[in-house]
């Protein structure tokens, strides 16, 4: 399942682009390959990111992931309803189980992929 509506990393992070505010998650993808999540370590608001950066971790029971900023901007929000029910980007990685929002400039899906460019690179 890859919505239409996003943009993705090769990194498997999507991002909805609202007017200047980019939501970030982890497609279902990347949270099918990590297993359950059980601690979610996320950008502070406030934190300039750039794209490509390491911003946080996800750690599931099988391993400790990075998490990156697939876009450039500030945090203006992070999901704190996941602390304590990080299980939620299992069960709805494209809806509730969002991690975190930044205000981006212009350009900001400049280098993310297409939902066809996505569905190309985890087939293969």
């Amino acid at each position: 399942m890859i919505p239409e509506d996003l943009y993705y990393s090769e990194e498997h992070e999507w991002v909805r682009i609202d007017d200047d505010v980019a939501t970030v998650g982890i497609t279902d993808f990347a949270q099918d390959q990590l297993g359950d999540i059980v601690y979610a370590d996320l950008p502070q608001v406030g934190d300039a990111v750039e794209a490509g950066s390491t911003v946080g971790e996800l750690e599931s029971t099988k391993s400790v992931s990075d998490l990156f900023s697939p876009v450039a901007g500030e945090v203006i929000a992070r999901n704190d309803a996941l602390d304590g029910s990080e299980e939620v980007v299992n069960s709805d990685p494209y809806g509730e189980g969002w991690l975190f929002k930044v205000r981006v400039g212009e350009g900001a899906a400049e280098g993310l992929l297409t939902p066809e460019e996505y569905t190309a690179l985890t087939s293969a």
